[in-house]
């Protein structure tokens, strides 16, 4: 019996994937390819591994343990390399950094463009997604450091507080609560909220300030991702409350305004994350340091 690391990857990207056509297209490979070469994984371990009778792809029983040891099969090769790495130092190599949608849009680029400037032969890459799809990665080790909105608790993660950030509720400058010195919460009531989606860790907290406004009855739509937030409430769709952050431009350019409510908003803790049992490469180890000495949300990146 013989397990071979390529045809290993293939299969998982084809269970990642939900498909064989899928799997291809990200690999850059031909359907067949990829067919034949998890056939011969198959052949060669004498099990079916992908379950071919239905209009979804999805692995047997003995497929999904076979992904379960995969993951942590190339986990333990990024950790190899990650190894490696250290010798070598920061001369070369590579960063990715996961963020949840308003860390990643509106914190990390500033930050990496400062990292670049001090460490020129890193390529550096940003995943940017929900909370779910976030932490999905950090735990299966496809992401190595990630800076999230919030305080996840899973066993598996390390967390670090590192910054705060605080809601804010803003509206188009016509909207006729946008230009009073204080606004309660039953005067509100009326109002239609603008929420982001489901999973989003900000969507968790509207709705918890929501609560504590007892407005748990206002009427809401969803909306997918900050900017599209942003475009709806200027267009005089709602209202909504937003990182401080994702508005400061807009408010300083008067697309949007702060309407000013008491009780404020409670702030939010931005983490710093990474798995436990992972060997961080000094470039990720690099990124840590310059994110511990950052004391507030930078507004612009660093020139250079």
């Amino acid at each position: 019996m013989e397990l071979n690391l390529h045809r290993l990857w293939i299969f998982m990207q084809v269970v990642e994937h939900h498909g064989f056509s899928a799997a291809a297209q990200k690999l850059y490979m031909s359907q067949p390819s990829v067919s034949n070469q998890v056939r011969r994984l198959e052949q060669s371990l004498r099990v079916t591994l992908v379950d071919r009778s239905g209009a979804r792809t999805r692995p047997t029983a003995e497929g999904e343990v076979l992904a379960e040891y995969g993951k942590r099969v190339f986990l333990l090769a990024d950790e190899a390399v990650a190894a490696v790495q250290q010798v070598s130092g920061l001369a070369s190599g590579r960063l990715l950094i996961g963020g949840t949608t308003t860390v990643g849009t509106y914190l990390l680029p500033s930050l990496l463009a400062r990292y670049q400037t001090a460490h020129p032969g890193i390529e550096c890459d940003i995943f940017v997604g929900n909370n779910e799809a976030v932490l999905e990665r950090l735990v299966d080790g496809r992401i190595g450091v990630a800076v999230v909105a919030g305080a996840p608790t899973a066993a598996q993660l390390v967390v670090e507080h590192v910054l705060d950030e605080r809601l804010v509720l803003v509206a188009a400058p016509s909207h006729p609560l946008a230009g009073a010195s204080s606004v309660g919460p039953a005067e509100l009531a009326g109002s239609r909220f603008l929420l982001r989606e489901p999973g989003s860790q900000t969507r968790e907290l509207q709705e918890q300030v929501l609560a504590e406004w007892g407005l748990t009855e206002v009427s809401h739509g969803d909306i997918w991702g900050p900017e599209a937030v942003k475009q709806c409430v200027a267009a005089g769709l709602g209202l909504t409350l937003i990182s401080e952050h994702a508005v400061d431009g807009d408010i300083r350019a008067g697309s949007l305004a702060v309407v000013q409510v008491g009780p404020r908003p409670r702030s939010r803790p931005i983490s710093l994350v990474s798995r436990r049992d992972r060997l961080l490469s000094p470039a990720e180890r690099a990124f840590i340091a310059l994110l511990r000495t950052t004391g507030s949300w930078p507004r612009e990146p660093a020139a250079g």
